[in-house]
């Protein structure tokens, strides 16, 4: 009996495999975790092996996992007995719905989802319904990013960089002709088809991993108890991943302004608008309106744009969009929105003077963590701040069951990061492998115009760990505006640990940045050194080989020595 019962499992997990977008991964995943038995694993805690239950209450009754119900299904008497003893020797004796309830189904939320349920663990995720624009109410599978953050902003992008193309053509032989006209309406029923798409190809991500989803919003009762509108699950771990909302600071007219949630989904086009910020949103935002033809003017408390950002590219990118008619405001923000005639919204700033009208105020003023009636205060998980959860290496809170992931915890807030935490949980507690997730030498984008890449440290950051650097810089035209007209510049940077040659920050504002830093970052998360990127042949003509042909250093910095008291 339990040679068929391992042959039938190879069997049943293999066909399981073969199904959905991801199948054949998971299921040699699950075949490697061994489901039948769930492996022992070992909490962070130290409270000795935990077993990885596949019995899961329901209506008061130990059921067997999905993979072990199919199981069952396709053998014979003698095997489905030596199944269920499989089952009971997992050790769960019903105390527990889910080994797993992951609150909140964004990127980090289902990427932790699916490799604990890869790895054996009976999982759920609960998520509130769809919406364009999240709420304490509405939310949807994907997540912010999905949904309203970096992809529908990206294909914004998209949309808004034809105007320029248009421009440009004309020195390449294309005839002058008059701009097209745009349908901002089109584009936003476009990308609204799209994010149905994405939360679609989500759920079933979800649905081929055999992770439940529990629809509504959930709410921690205690260190084991999560509450969905109205239902309590017991759980063996807990994972919060609920992200962040846009904030908007409490100012007269606060209720006249709308975030990025509003701009991504705005029924028509804003001929004039006031963008609040000086951070990736308001920045990115600034270049899409300005291509689509709007009036945009850029208020921000600071003296530069992008802080925490490497000065030099702060600099360079505020002479860029400055040159492409974004005026930008610095050390001035609203005091009060006023309402005016015909849905117009007049702007009172620090700096005093005459009111300024607008079609619309955008607040792009940060993010706040999305922990209102979580249900924190139950089970003792500490925050800091305005609600960011305190956790340790291993996304661990203070309570050794309960996790948290993503922009929740406010370490990096980007998305490829919350997939490495979620992923990091997953294996910490589930695949007997303690992952810390790497924080360092995380590269990131800014979908500005001109774009942004980054990986590593900034000057000022690289000075204060390294103590010495060798500094290269180039600015140049691009080939492609040589003949376009366009006035576009790009910049590039590479800072070197001059003790040891290693490169330990690039920058580039330009065309392509984005892309090309996604492969220059590989080289500097594996230590690459200057030697290694003077000896790299480039390709030509691009870009992207001004970073293996800087030869000649700018400049050395060396930092400065407090003397002793």
């Amino acid at each position: 009996a339990a040679a068929n019962v391992a042959a039938e499992r190879g069997r049943v997990l293999s066909e399981e495999g073969e199904r959905g977008d991801e199948g054949k991964m998971l299921g040699t995943t699950k075949t490697r975790a061994g489901c039948l038995p769930a492996r022992m694993t070992k909490s962070l805690g130290g409270h000795g092996p935990r077993p990885q239950g596949s019995l899961a209450q329901k209506g008061g009754q130990a059921r067997p996992s999905l993979s072990l119900q199919r199981l069952a299904r396709s053998l014979s008497a003698a095997s489905r007995r030596a199944v269920a003893m499989a089952a009971e020797a997992n050790g769960s004796d019903g105390t527990f719905d889910y080994d797993f309830f992951c609150i909140g189904a964004g990127s980090g939320g289902v990427r932790g989802s699916r490799f604990a349920a890869s790895y054996g663990a009976k999982t759920a995720v609960c998520e509130l319904p769809f919406a364009t624009k999240a709420s304490l109410t509405t939310g949807g599978v994907g997540g912010t990013c999905v949904l309203r953050g970096c992809v529908p902003k990206k294909l914004l992008v998209y949309g808004s960089e034809y105007a320029k193309e248009f421009e440009d053509c004309n020195g390449f032989g294309w005839e002058k002709f008059d701009r097209p006209q745009h349908s901002w309406e089109s584009l936003i029923e476009s990308k609204n088809n799209e994010i149905n798409r994405l939360t679609g190809i989500y759920k079933r991500i979800l649905a081929n991993n055999e992770v439940d989803l529990i629809e509504g919003r959930g709410k921690i009762l205690d260190k084991n108890t999560v509450e969905v509108d109205g239902k309590a699950y017991r759980c063996r771990y807990i994972m919060i991943a609920t992200g962040g909302l846009p904030f908007v600071p409490n100012i007269p007219g606060k209720d006249l302004v709308i975030t990025s949630d509003d701009a991504l989904d705005l029924p028509k086009m804003p001929k004039k608008i006031a963008i609040v910020g000086a951070g990736f949103i308001a920045v990115e935002f600034a270049g899409i309106f300005n291509s689509f033809g709007s009036d945009v003017k850029l208020f921000f408390r600071g003296d530069k744009i992008l802080r925490g950002f490497d000065e030099e590219v702060r600099d360079f990118l505020t002479e860029q969009i400055e040159e492409k008619g974004i005026k930008v405001t610095p050390k001035t923000v609203p005091v009060e929105v006023i309402e005016g005639e015909d849905g117009k919204k007049g702007v009172v700033t620090s700096a005093g003077g005459d009111v300024e009208w607008f079609d619309e105020v955008m607040y792009a003023t940060g993010r706040a963590p999305n922990v209102e009636d979580l249900g924190l205060e139950n089970a003792g998980v500490e925050t800091v701040g305005n609600g960011v959860i305190k956790v340790d290496d291993y996304s661990r809170t203070n309570v050794d069951t309960i996790f948290a992931v993503g922009d929740v915890t406010d370490r990096i807030n980007l998305t490829p990061v919350a997939l490495m935490e979620g992923m990091a949980v997953a294996k910490t507690l589930f695949n007997d492998t303690p992952t810390k997730p790497d924080h360092e030498f995380v590269a990131s984008a800014v979908f500005s115009q001109p774009p942004v890449g980054t990986v590593g440290y900034t000057e000022d950051e690289a000075l204060e760990k390294f103590g010495k650097l060798k500094i290269f810089t180039s600015s140049f035209r691009p080939l492609k505006n040589t003949i376009s007209g366009s006035t576009e510049r790009s910049f590039m940077k590479i800072i070197v640990d001059s003790a040891s040659d290693r490169v330990v920050g690039v920058h580039m504002v330009g065309e392509d940045s984005a892309e090309i830093m996604q492969g220059i970052a590989i080289a500097v998360k594996m230590g690459a050194t200057k030697a290694d990127f003077d000896a790299t042949v480039g390709i030509h003509p691009t870009a992207a080989e001004e970073f293996v042909t800087m030869r000649d250093v700018t400049r050395e910095a060396v930092k400065e020595l407090t003397p002793a008291a």
